[in-house]
This record gives C-alpha cells, sequence and structure tokens, in this order.
C-alpha cells in the first residue's frame, strides 16, 4: 500500500511538472499563444472597462469583446473558450460571441467573462427615457490601464510607426496583389499602424482576403488598420460585390433609411475581406457646381440634408466594425480646383463655415464618428498664415491638413473631437508641390494630425520624425496623444492580433457570401430607383413605342451600358458613338430618322458641360433640327442641362454603375415611377436659377416641366 501511493505520488508530481510547462510554453491555461507572448500568462478583460473605450450601441444589442492583456504590452482578441455570464437575464442577456440583447425590463445587470482561470465583469444599467438607454459603469483599477501601459513599452520608433499608413498600389510598375518580400519587410521595418487599399490591390473576393489576411499577419502588438476609399458611385475600389450609385443618388432619395442601408452593405462586404476601416462617408456640402473633384461623392449642397444621411450611413458602417471616416474638414465642396492637382482655397470666415460647411462633422462628431480626414484647402479666413513655396518661392496659404488653426483649434477645441485625424494623402499636388515629404509631415503632427496617410518617402519621413523628437522640436508627449487615440480606436473596432484566427478558407468563404449577395443587391436596386429623377418632361415620357420604332442613344461615354439597359425593354435600340469630331453624315441620318433620341449626357468637370465643348454643341444642334423628342439622360452630374437647356425631357442618374443604368431605363418605359429630388440647384450660367433644389416631376405631372 504505501509503495502504491509513493507511485502515485510521483506519477502526480511528473504530471503536474509536464503540466506547468504546457502552462509557460503556450502563455495560457491551454491556449495557443503568439510568438511575442512566450511565457506569459495574460489577463482577461472586457474592453468596455477600459477608460478610453467609449460605448456603441446598435438598436437593442450592445457588442462585447474579451482581450488577453499580456506584460509586453500587447493585446490579443480572444473569442473562444469562453464563457459569458449574465447576473440578470430579465435585463439583458449575453451569446457567445459577447452580443448583449436587451429586454423590455429596465434595471441593472452585471456581464461576466471567463477563460477558466481570469474573469472581468462589467456593469450596465438599462433605462427607457424616451427611448432605451443604457449607461455603462466601468470596473476601475490598474489592471484596466492597458493603453498607457502599452505605450510605455512601446519605442519611439514604434509609436512613430503606428502613425503611417503607406499605399503599395504598385510596385515596379506592376499592380501588387499579393503580399510582396520588399512590402512585408517594409512593413515590417517600420512597424506600421496601418495600409490602404486601391483598385490596383483588390482583384478579387478570395485574393482579397488572402492580401488583408497576409497583411495582417505582419502585425506586431496590435493589427493593421486596413483602409479603403469605397464610398459607393464614382469612388468605388472594390472590383466585385455591391456597387452602389453614390452619395448624391443617396440625396435624390431622400431616405436616411436608405442611407443607413448602404452604409450598412459597404460596411458588411468590407469586414467580411478584413477591410476595417472606410475613408466615407464624404461629407462635404457640394455647393459649388464647378467642384471638380466632390460633385456626386456629397449628398448634396444642403448641410443638414448632407449630416442627415452622412450620419445614417456611417451608423450602418460602425455597425460592421469598420473605422467611418468623415471627410474632407472642414470642407471641400465649395472649391472649383482638384487638391490632388492643385492648392485650393476656400474664402469664407468661420461664421459662414459654421452654418453651412462645418454643420455636417458637428452632426458625425455629436454622433460618435471614428475619425475625421483633413483637406489640402486653404482657409485664409481662419488661419492667414503664409509660408512659402518649395515650388516656386511664392507665399501662400498653409492648408487645412497642415494648420493648427483649422485641426487643434477647430476640430479637438471648438468641436471637441478626440477621435482619429486622418490627413488626405500627402502625396497630392496640394501638398507635395509646396512641400518637402518630411517638412510636410512635421507640420501635419505639429498641427494635430493622428495619422499620415501615405507619405511620400516613408523611411524619410519615419527618421525625420523620431529625430524631431529627440530634438525636442516635437515633444514625446505629442507622439504619445496620437498612439493613444490610434490604439483606442483599435480596440473599439476590435482591430487587433487575433489569438485563434478562423482560417483562410473559412474567411474566403464567408467573403463570397456576402459580396454581392441577393439581399445587397435588392439595397443596390432600391437605391437606383429611388434616386432617378425627372427634371423636366414636354410630355414626350414615359416612352410609348411600337416594336418596329427605333431608339439610338447618342453620346461619347457609357453609350453602351444605357443602350443595353434600354435593350431589354425596346429591341430596336442602336448604340451611336460620338468621336471628338461629333456627327459623322451616316451618324446624323441615322439619329434624324429615329423615332426617339436619348442623349447619353456624361460630364465631370466645367469644362464637359460648358456651352463652348464640341459636344454640347452638337447636343443642341440635334435638339434645333430634329422633329422628333431627345431625352437627355444625365448619367453623372445633374448640371448638364445647364448646356442644353432645350432638351425634351431630361433625368439625372448620378452614376455609372450597372443598377444606375437598369433604373434609367425601367424609367424612361414608365416601370419606375421617377420619385428622386434634385440634391443640388441647376443655376442657368447667367446668374439665375435654372432649377432650384428640391425640383422633381413624376409622370402623374405631365405636359409640363414646372
Amino acid at each position: 500500500m504505501t509503495k502504491s501511493k509513493g507511485r502515485m505520488h510521483t506519477v502526480f508530481f511528473v504530471c503536474t511538472v509536464v503540466l506547468l510547462a504546457v502552462l509557460v510554453s503556450t502563455g495560457t491555461s491551454g491556449y495557443p499563444s503568439n510568438v511575442k507572448a512566450q511565457a506569459q500568462i495574460p489577463d482577461l478583460l472586457i474592453h468596455l472597462n477600459l477608460p478610453e473605450i467609449k460605448e456603441q450601441r446598435i438598436g437593442d444589442t450592445l457588442s462585447l469583446q474579451a482581450l488577453h492583456v499580456y506584460r509586453d504590452g500587447h493585446v490579443e482578441k480572444v473569442t473562444r473558450r469562453l464563457q459569458w455570464k449574465s447576473s440578470n437575464k430579465n435585463v439583458a442577456t449575453v451569446d457567445r460571441q459577447g452580443v448583449v440583447h436587451f429586454t423590455s425590463d429596465q434595471g441593472t445587470v452585471f456581464l461576466s467573462v471567463s477563460d477558466g482561470r481570469v474573469e472581468d465583469r462589467i456593469e450596465l444599467v438599462y433605462r427607457e427615457q424616451g427611448r432605451p438607454q443604457v449607461t455603462v459603469i466601468k470596473q476601475k483599477g490598474e489592471r484596466y490601464q492597458v493603453i498607457g501601459k502599452s505605450i510605455a513599452n512601446m519605442t519611439l520608433e514604434e509609436k512613430v510607426g503606428q502613425m503611417m499608413m503607406p499605399d503599395f498600389r504598385r510596385v515596379q510598375g506592376k499592380n501588387v496583389t499579393t503580399l510582396l518580400p520588399q512590402v512585408a519587410e517594409t512593413i515590417k521595418r517600420n512597424q506600421v499602424g496601418g495600409v490602404i487599399l486601391f483598385r490596383e490591390n483588390v482583384g478579387n473576393t478570395e485574393q482579397t482576403v488572402r492580401l488583408v489576411h497576409e497583411y495582417q499577419q505582419l502585425a506586431q502588438k496590435y493589427g493593421l488598420l486596413v483602409a479603403i476609399d469605397q464610398e459607393g458611385g464614382v469612388v468605388s475600389r472594390l472590383r466585385q460585390g455591391t456597387d452602389l450609385p453614390g452619395n448624391m443618388a443617396l440625396g435624390a432619395a431622400r431616405s436616411k433609411l436608405l442611407a443607413w442601408k448602404a452604409g450598412d452593405v459597404i460596411g458588411s462586404e468590407l469586414a467580411s475581406l478584413g477591410i476595417n476601416t472606410n475613408f466615407a462617408p464624404d461629407m462635404d456640402v457640394n455647393n459649388n457646381p464647378d467642384n471638380p473633384v466632390i460633385g456626386v461623392r456629397s449628398f448634396g449642397e444642403d448641410p443638414n440634408l448632407v449630416g442627415e444621411l452622412g450620419v445614417a450611413y456611417m451608423r450602418g458602417l460602425q455597425q460592421n466594425g469598420v473605422v467611418a471616416t468623415v471627410k474632407h474638414f472642414p470642407g471641400h465642396g465649395d472649391t472649383a480646383v482638384d487638391s490632388h492637382l492643385g492648392l485650393p482655397q476656400v474664402p469664407h470666415d468661420l461664421e459662414r463655415l459654421a452654418q453651412l460647411e462645418l454643420l455636417p462633422f458637428r452632426q458625425a462628431i455629436t454622433a460618435g464618428v471614428d475619425a475625421i480626414m483633413t483637406a489640402h484647402v486653404t482657409f485664409p479666413k481662419i488661419d492667414a498664415t503664409t509660408v512659402l513655396s518649395q515650388k516656386d518661392g511664392s507665399k501662400i496659404a498653409l492648408p487645412a491638413t497642415l494648420s493648427p488653426k483649422v485641426i487643434t483649434g477647430l476640430i479637438r477645441e471648438q468641436l471637441a473631437f478626440d477621435g482619429v485625424i486622418f490627413t488626405d494623402a500627402m502625396n497630392m499636388q496640394a501638398i507635395s508641390d509646396h512641400f518637402g515629404p518630411v517638412d510636410a509631415s512635421l507640420r501635419a503632427i505639429e498641427a494635430g494630425a493622428d495619422i499620415l496617410l501615405m507619405p511620400v518617402e516613408l523611411d524619410k519621413v519615419i527618421a525625420g520624425i523620431v529625430d524631431a523628437v529627440k530634438k525636442g522640436k516635437i515633444s514625446e508627449e505629442r507622439i504619445n496623444q496620437s498612439v493613444r487615440r490610434i490604439l483606442s480606436l483599435k480596440i473599439k473596432r476590435g482591430i487587433l492580433i487575433e489569438e485563434d484566427p478562423e482560417s483562410i478558407e473559412v474567411k474566403q468563404m464567408k467573403a463570397r457570401e456576402a459580396n454581392g449577395s441577393a439581399e445587397h443587391r435588392q439595397v443596390e436596386a432600391e437605391a437606383a430607383l429611388r434616386s432617378i429623377t425627372l427634371v423636366k418632361n414636354s410630355g414626350v415620357l414615359p416612352l410609348k413605342l411600337t416594336e418596329a420604332q427605333k431608339i439610338a442613344v447618342v453620346g461619347k461615354e457609357y453609350v453602351d451600358k444605357l443602350a443595353e439597359a434600354i435593350q431589354i425593354y425596346h429591341a430596336q435600340t442602336t448604340p451611336v458613338h460620338l468621336g471628338n469630331k461629333g456627327f459623322t453624315p451616316e451618324q446624323w441620318k441615322q439619329v434624324i430618322q429615329a423615332d426617339s433620341v436619348i442623349l447619353a449626357s456624361y460630364t465631370s468637370d466645367v469644362k464637359g458641360r460648358s456651352m463652348e465643348d464640341p459636344l454640347m454643341k452638337e447636343y443642341r444642334r440635334l435638339i434645333e433640327q430634329r422633329v422628333g423628342p431627345v431625352v437627355g439622360v444625365a448619367i453623372r452630374n445633374p448640371y448638364d442641362i445647364m448646356a442644353y437647356p432645350l432638351v425634351d425631357a431630361y433625368l439625372v442618374q448620378y452614376g455609372y454603375r450597372t443598377a444606375s443604368f437598369a433604373a434609367m431605363a425601367d424609367t424612361l418605359f414608365g416601370g419606375n415611377q421617377p420619385r428622386g429630388r434634385l440634391p443640388v440647384t441647376i443655376p442657368d450660367g447667367k446668374g439665375n436659377v435654372l432649377y432650384p433644389y428640391g425640383h422633381g416631376l413624376s409622370y402623374e405631372q405631365t405636359g409640363s416641366n414646372e
């Protein structure tokens, strides 16, 4: 009996040693561990207990994240082998993913999570005061000072790296669609906080998921912000999935619910691809018809409309865990210069800006937007500071992106925004023409920007900033402020290293299911149909033709796409492609003899819709000399009718996506009752109004353009 007990003690001792060895090697009680976390036993926290993280409730749900926090300062997201509990299921329940569902009962509830070794809990108070309200009562203690400890454990180079978001659009003349060794080396060497993707990087769903996954594998202590400009409409980077019509189409539809659906569709598809940051919505107020860079990217010219629809769209993105970024602060709408090519100026004072341009941004901040992107535009009545241009030595006003009075004074102090501020792309000519790479970057940081988007000469910029801090030109505390905001955003949106990541195959399968799903296509079609705006109708619409009658679709761009959509309703439809010299004799004969002519009118700037534009002259000649009806279809800008005001009927579709052409064809033949209203005023070019903001006809209003 004694010998048996001795053998049992020996076995128990050996098993204990083995178990301890396993625990040390994995860093947690049976959990696989990141290489950086070897020999560490992590703490387990609920993300909302961190003092920097604000509650983001969606309807009657709240999403909680469980975090493993390691002694070296890095954080990992935990999703498996957790036990969530509710202390009062009459108030709220919590599922295995940490999603909280509130019931109809008011009261207090404690929600807890355990990994079998460590536990954390959070207190929620649910009240019905006109509308449901949730108060989060955070737990307190040193263990929740995660972000401060992370910053304390970071080198200066790591901190500066978090403030960089380079692009790797093309390398050696080829699109970057796979993780190239030199790109991986650049990301790891500079420990950058994020990357931005462009159309050149996203070939198809499976490839995009793999590329983003491989980027995230390079993350050091926190996940990468993987960003894209997926506004919808004319600014859509993804090659597959749902192609929504764009902001001005949503502005014409006048529906907050539809704007929310659009943001939800885009957010859902981006999240499925692993893209966690969207530089959208554009909340510029497009009150200048000559604007060459905003135009249909804006919801319209009314700041209240822009604010309401922009906030709804923003919430749609954020409910999918995608960072929403409103742009371009303090407003790029009233400009006639493209900041990609030059340095625009907005001459208005703060009082005027507060009433118009700033109003949508103020609404977004109140609604809890994640981030703001600045504009490379000068506002001399806000900041009259002048600097010498490196381009020609002339004096120029300081662009908003580099202005302390705009970034710190307006955004931080007056609007009380403490989220992340992105610069617009630092390689745009509005900046690169006038400032050196390091000089521009230092000025942006001193102004208050947190993340430099697409810095020119990344290595040189990082070295320049590190050197400036070491020499006392910029304080390390200023750098810490930005890093704190960046890390807070990453934790808030779950942009973290995953402890148990899904396989690449599972991610690809989920992305295939989400991108371009039937439900998403329905939203796409609804937005397109509701946006079609009938501006003028002298009794010629809807079209009523016999099978033998002929339609000619005339234009220079997107003629085939419009003709193909119309052919579904009327087989005798022929595209007529105009060249730079206008109609050939054969084409002229064809359109004169057609029973109906549709002008596929497409412009993107003021020059294209000018009365002196050769194409517009040809359109006017056709309208004047044809006996039969001519219908104008503005594929993009609603202002095209300024160049041919005598057209018999005129409709606007605000974009060149497939759903918009389908909606236009349906409307031409009366299948869709036009409901859109102009989100902008159409001037006559002589100081008067041709068609006012809010104007829009239906087929019930016949025979008139009033």
